[in-house]
C-alpha cells in the first residue's frame, strides 16, 4: 500500500506542477501588442497577435494559412470571440484559404476598454485590421452581431477589399421593434438581456446556450454540454461593460442603408427555428435589400447552427465561395 501511494503527488508537488503548467500556457506568452507568434500545424502557418487601433485599443486576431491564398475574414457574434469560428477556421485553412478572425473590442482577448462598443467603432476596428494586414479580394463571413458588423464593413469601408459576403443568423436590417419595423422585438426583450447580465452574468451565459441559442430547449434536442461550456467560457472572457453596451449595438443599429449599398455577391444563411434572431424580421427582409443576394434557409436549425451543423454549413459556404 505504501509503495503504491508513493506515486501520487503530495499537495505541495501538485501545486508546484500546476503553477508551472499555468505559466507555460499563460496568455502573456503571445499577448504583447504588435508581436507575432507563429506555430506550424501540418505545414500551415498559424499566427496569433494584436493590432492597435487608431484610438489605442488592442485587438486580438488569428491569421492562419498561406499569405498568398484568398483570405476569409470571420466576424463573431455577441458576446463570444473568434474561438466560436474554430470549426470553420480549421475547415477552410485545410482547404487552402488564408483565414482571419478577431476578437471584437471588449470581447475575448481584446482590450476591455470602457467606451466604443457601438457599430461604428466595430467597423473602424475591422478596417484597421484589414489595412494593417493588407487584406484584399476577401470573403467576409459574419454570424449574428458579426453579420451586421461584416455587412457594415463591406458597405462602408471594404468596397475595394471585399469580394463576397456571407451572413449567418445575422441581425440586419434591424432587430428593434418600431413603427417602421413592426415585426421586430420590443425593447423589453433587450432590457431583459441587460437586467440578466447585470444581475448574474455567469448564470445568464449558461442559460442562453443551454436553451435557445443552440435549440437545446426543443423537445428531442441532442444537448451537447461541451458547446454550452465553450459558449460560457468565451462569454466570461470578455468585458461585462462591453457586452452590456453591445446589446444596444446589435439591437438598435439600422443596417438598411448598408444592405442597399452592398454590390458584391452575398449569401444570407438563416435557421428557420432561430429563437434569438427570428428569420421573419431579419434574413427574409435583408435579402430583399441586397443588390446581389441569395437566401438559404435551414429548416429546424437554431441560431448557432454553424456550431451544431458544421458539416452542412461549411460545405454550403465553400460552394458559394468557389462558385
Amino acid at each position: 500500500m505504501t509503495s503504491t501511494t508513493r506515486f501520487l503527488p503530495t499537495r505541495r508537488e501538485a501545486l508546484i506542477a500546476g503553477a508551472g503548467l499555468a505559466a507555460a500556457l499563460s496568455f502573456p506568452a503571445f499577448a504583447a501588442g504588435g508581436s507575432n507568434q507563429t506555430q506550424t500545424e501540418g505545414g500551415i502557418d498559424m499566427t496569433r497577435s494584436f493590432i492597435t487601433t487608431p484610438d489605442g485599443v488592442d485587438i486580438f486576431y488569428k491569421d492562419w494559412g498561406p499569405r498568398d491564398a484568398q483570405p476569409i475574414v470571420f466576424h463573431h457574434g455577441w458576446p463570444l470571440s473568434s474561438d466560436d469560428w474554430d470549426p470553420q477556421l480549421l475547415f477552410f485553412v485545410h482547404k487552402g484559404f488564408r483565414v482571419i478572425a478577431h476578437d471584437r473590442r471588449g470581447h475575448g482577448r481584446s482590450a476591455q476598454v470602457s467606451d466604443g462598443h457601438d457599430m461604428d467603432h466595430y467597423v473602424a476596428d475591422v478596417a484597421a485590421l484589414m489595412d494593417q494586414l493588407d487584406v484584399k479580394n476577401s470573403v467576409h463571413i459574419g454570424h449574428s452581431t458579426g453579420g451586421g458588423e461584416a455587412a457594415a464593413y463591406v458597405a462602408r469601408k471594404g468596397k475595394d477589399r471585399a469580394a463576397k459576403l456571407i451572413t449567418l443568423g445575422a441581425v440586419p436590417p434591424i432587430m428593434l421593434k418600431s413603427e417602421a419595423n413592426p415585426g421586430g422585438l420590443p425593447m423589453e426583450v433587450f432590457d431583459g438581456f441587460r437586467a440578466a447580465l447585470a444581475e448574474n452574468r455567469a448564470q445568464f451565459y449558461h442559460d442562453v446556450p443551454a436553451g435557445p441559442f443552440y435549440g437545446f430547449n426543443r423537445e428531442g434536442a441532442k444537448v451537447t454540454e461541451a458547446n454550452i461550456t465553450n459558449w460560457w467560457r468565451q462569454g466570461m472572457m470578455g468585458s461585462a461593460k462591453a457586452h452590456y453596451d453591445g446589446i444596444k449595438a446589435f439591437s438598435e443599429t439600422d443596417f438598411t442603408d448598408d444592405l442597399k449599398a452592398i454590390e458584391i455577391p452575398t449569401l444570407v444563411m438563416h435557421g428557420a427555428d432561430d429563437q434569438i434572431v427570428p428569420i421573419a424580421d431579419s434574413a427574409l427582409l435583408a435579402v430583399k435589400l441586397l443588390k446581389n443576394g441569395t437566401l438559404k434557409v435551414y429548416e429546424g436549425y437554431p441560431h448557432g447552427f454553424m456550431t451544431v451543423h458544421p458539416d452542412v454549413v461549411n460545405a454550403d459556404m465553400l460552394a458559394f465561395i468557389r462558385g
